[in-house]
């Protein structure tokens, strides 16, 4: 089986590098490596179309090498799609993200963003983040950071998928405690922003804003992804790119549009 391993950290982040020795120790996994030279977090799905990329190649120090490009994740699967490291990948490996990628979080997540790649090039997808070591820890502060459980559930994640596929057009999005009592398969929460508009001046009075950054919370409503980690859960999530509303369609179809144009 074919897996691009690829991440949004950058690829010296530790993270990807736990996740690259995992599946390396898995022989019937045939690895390639394509990463973001440094750090593209939450830049979603953004690709890089007015500029071209450069790519470097990196080795690891135990006989097998990656590459590196200054694009983002996004460019990063479409590099393997397109022939950079031989044929075309059965299986999208996104991660280990620091800190996890929650309810409305996976559409900023550059980490999901890569696997969600896989949904239009039709090559099945697996995103996968861990939590901060203790709930108090800021996960932007990545000391302490051990990728253990992440890392010994991809293995098993990717020979479920190997065997049973994945329904199509969907991937899974994984989010993981540093110390899981079990797996729920959840669905995605709501998260609640709490972002405020911060402004400081300097000397010649120009002024700069900072957006984010305060803590956010959720709704706490059983069966999603929130609830199973606060349960220490590892929250397994399939998720799709079907954007298309429903009840939606349904009722502007019943509009008056004769005559528009």
């Amino acid at each position: 089986m074919r897996v691009l391993l690829t991440n949004d950290d950058g690829i010296e982040a530790e993270g990807l590098q736990a996740l690259r020795r995992a599946l390396l120790a898995v022989e019937e996994v045939e690895l390639a490596v394509i990463a973001p030279d440094s750090n593209r977090s939450a830049i979603g799905r953004g690709i890089t179309t007015r500029r071209p990329l450069w790519v470097q190649e990196v080795d690891f120090g135990d006989g097998t090498v990656g590459y590196a490009t200054d694009g983002t994740p996004v460019d990063c699967v479409r590099f393997a799609d397109l022939g950079l490291v031989g044929e075309r990948p059965d299986l999208i490996v996104s991660g280990i993200n620091y800190g996890y990628n929650l309810g409305d979080d996976v559409t900023y997540s550059g980490t999901v963003a890569a696997a969600f790649e896989g949904i239009l090039l039709g090559i099945p997808g697996i995103a996968i983040s861990q939590g901060s070591p203790t709930a108090t820890a800021d996960f932007r502060r990545h000391e302490a950071y051990d990728f253990t459980a992440a890392a010994a559930l991809l293995p098993r994640l990717v020979g479920e998928v190997e065997r049973r596929g994945l329904p199509g057009g969907t991937i899974l999005n994984v989010n993981v405690p540093s110390q899981p009592a079990g797996a729920t398969v959840a669905r995605l929460g709501k998260r609640i922003y709490r972002d405020r508009l911060d402004v400081e001046s300097d000397e010649e009075g120009r002024r700069r804003y900072r957006i984010y950054g305060v803590d956010p919370s959720y709704h706490d409503e059983p069966g999603t992804d929130f609830r199973a980690i606060a349960e220490q859960r590892i929250s397994i999530t399939p998720i799709h790119l079907d954007l298309t509303s429903a009840g939606g369609l349904e009722e502007v179809a019943a509009w008056d549009l004769e005559g528009v144009v």
